[in-house]
């Protein structure tokens, strides 16, 4: 699963995701990053949880919160992709954010959740077949193949945690 997704297989929003992804195999890459991230947002002091760059931006919990619903949508989106769904709706994620309460948190506790949910999600990542990595459907009316969802899962992740390095400290 080293191949990136060609560009008919995302839409063209989501490239800047699937570009910061690198060329080792993307399984290889999510597991990495369930220790990484962990640690990442683990090791950040309690007192800077909840603190946000600008006016209606997220705090670095929110960040991690949105992280982890993002996580189980995409999840979601290639098993039932995976699995000969055609179609799923979009997701609302400042809504998500809104409306989860992740300010009353642990940001210790948000870090385990992260780790848990991947590496729960990597068992059916590793379980994909190469016909199930090409299958496609609608996400938010946009055609997507489970290949591309495990690159944007990848690459969302980069791009928030890039967003926190270089705003946040």
């Amino acid at each position: 699963m080293s191949n990136k997704p060609k560009p008919d297989e995302y839409a063209p929003f989501y490239a800047g995701y699937i570009n910061l992804v690198g060329d080792e195999p993307i399984l290889d890459i999510l597991d990495n990053q369930k220790e990484n991230t962990y640690s990442f947002f683990a090791d950040i002091d309690a007192d800077k949880a909840d603190y946000a760059y600008g006016e209606d931006k997220w705090t670095i919990k929110e960040v991690l919160g949105h992280l982890i619903d993002a996580e189980r949508t995409f999840a979601y989106r290639i098993l039932a992709f995976a699995r000969g769904q055609e179609e799923l709706p979009g997701f609302d994620e400042n809504a998500y954010v809104e409306n989860a309460d992740f300010g009353s948190r642990l940001l210790k506790d948000l870090a385990a959740e992260f780790r848990q949910v991947r590496a729960a999600n990597m068992y059916l990542f590793r379980s994909l077949t190469p016909q199930q990595l090409v299958a496609t459907g609608l996400a938010n009316n946009n055609k997507i193949s489970v290949r591309a969802i495990l690159y944007i899962t990848a690459g969302h992740e980069m791009h928030h945690l890039n967003i926190i390095k270089e705003r946040y400290f």
